[in-house]
């Protein structure tokens, strides 16, 4: 496999550095020169990595086609790209729907979605692509686990839950706070929430048949603490909120969906 990226963000350095830190061989690849220090430094760091001399040398040099730029200039980067119809592209740009994406690259014939997280530079990302593709879910895998979705409907959604990162991270924080004002030190603090919260992602993933409400009943006792805890945030409405809080963002997420990439008036 022959893989280019055009765009060399945050994002980019993550898959990046996973698929080259993964057990398989990693695959020949060649970075654009949009942010020449990451792409330096990656090409640096590992052998299979070479920087092209601009985006178009990276189609011409590649079969599988990342697309990874800022919504904003998508449509103005592809614009000057010429693309051939065995380019394989793979956009992990959020607003940009398959249709778009289709009208952007002709005439390559296979184009597919996916939004991979940047614990991808640990292969842990959970990446979902639509529609289903053998090629991005063989390039996704070595960077995580991939899940195909059913329908570009279906696809908008799984993203959507990844906006609630920040707030797992407010959770930890909220609890780690409490702990300070208990008189415990922070680096006490820090290392207790953290490896708790670890040991609770590790069961989730190690029980995968498993419902999340069963998971929860497993560690709320009857009249026990867990089970206080829990009723008082729900009492509170908190999980209802977390619900409302998906709906605004999926929301936001579809309105917004081709505002970067409208004609200009």
């Amino acid at each position: 496999m022959r893989l280019g990226f055009i765009g060399t963000g945050t994002i980019v350095e993550a898959m990046v550095t996973g698929l080259c830190g993964a057990a398989s061989e990693a695959p020949s690849i060649i970075l654009s020169p949009r942010n020449a220090n990451v792409a330096a430094s990656l090409a640096t760091t590992f052998p299979a990595v070479s920087v092209a001399a601009s985006n178009q040398d990276v189609l011409d040099g590649s079969d599988v086609v990342v697309i990874a730029v800022r919504p904003q200039i998508v449509r103005e980067v592809l614009a000057e790209l010429r693309f051939e119809t065995r380019h394989h592209v793979i956009s992990v740009v959020s607003l940009l729907s398959l249709e778009e994406l289709r009208q952007q690259v002709m005439p390559a014939c296979t184009v597919v979605r996916a939004v991979p997280l940047p614990s991808a530079a640990k292969r842990r990302s959970p990446t979902v692509v639509y529609p289903d593709d053998s090629v991005a879910r063989e390039l996704f895998s070595r960077m995580g686990t991939e899940f195909a979705a059913a329908t570009e409907a279906e696809f908008e959604a799984l993203c959507t839950v990844s906006a609630t990162m920040a707030s797992q991270f407010a959770f930890e924080e909220a609890i780690a706070s409490w702990l300070l004002r208990q008189g415990v030190s922070a680096e006490k603090a820090r290392g207790l929430v953290g490896e708790m919260f670890f040991g609770l992602a590790h069961t989730t993933v190690e029980q995968p048949n498993r419902e999340f409400r069963a998971l929860a009943l497993d560690h709320a006792t009857r009249g026990g603490l867990n089970e206080q805890m829990e009723r008082h945030l729900r009492d509170c409405g908190v999980f209802e909120a977390v619900i409302k809080g998906l709906d605004a963002v999926l929301e936001r997420y579809r309105t917004n969906a081709g505002k970067y990439t409208a004609e200009p008036s």
